[in-house]
């Protein structure tokens, strides 16, 4: 498998992270990261981000989050529509992760939103991953 897709490049690192029990990971950074990043942190998945410069440009630190037993936080996260096939989701069908339990984020004509947010701002488009 070619990692040619950098968003499913960052969010194998964050489901690797997770796995491994990191407490941060570091991802070469992109707006687009970044605000995967800023959506993850808003709805609970990950403490927070931070961006630095690296060595090879700027980078992402991402914080993973953990329960009071060292429990992950995340249990999956999924690329959705990737470059070979792009999937997008109409207002009237946006996709309902684990009956409304995870999160899918899309990415709109404003932005990307969950798809909760997209649901009441009444936009459709392309349905980036889920994370639950």
């Amino acid at each position: 498998m070619s990692m040619t897709d950098p968003i499913a490049d960052m969010l194998t690192r964050i489901r690797n992270g997770s796995t491994a029990r990191h407490t941060t990971v570091e991802i070469p950074s992109s707006r687009m990261k970044v605000e995967i990043a800023r959506l993850m942190t808003e709805q609970g998945y990950v403490v927070g981000y931070a961006t630095k410069q690296g060595e090879h440009g700027e980078v992402i630190i991402v914080e993973l989050k953990y329960g009071k037993n060292r429990e992950r936080v995340i249990s999956g996260i999924k690329r959705v529509s990737k470059p070979g096939r792009r999937v997008y989701a109409k207002k009237e069908s946006l996709p309902k992760v684990l009956g409304g339990l995870g999160t899918a984020i899309i990415s709109t004509s404003r932005g990307l939103v969950t798809s909760a947010q997209a649901r009441k701002l009444g936009l459709g488009g392309e349905v980036i991953c889920f994370i639950w």
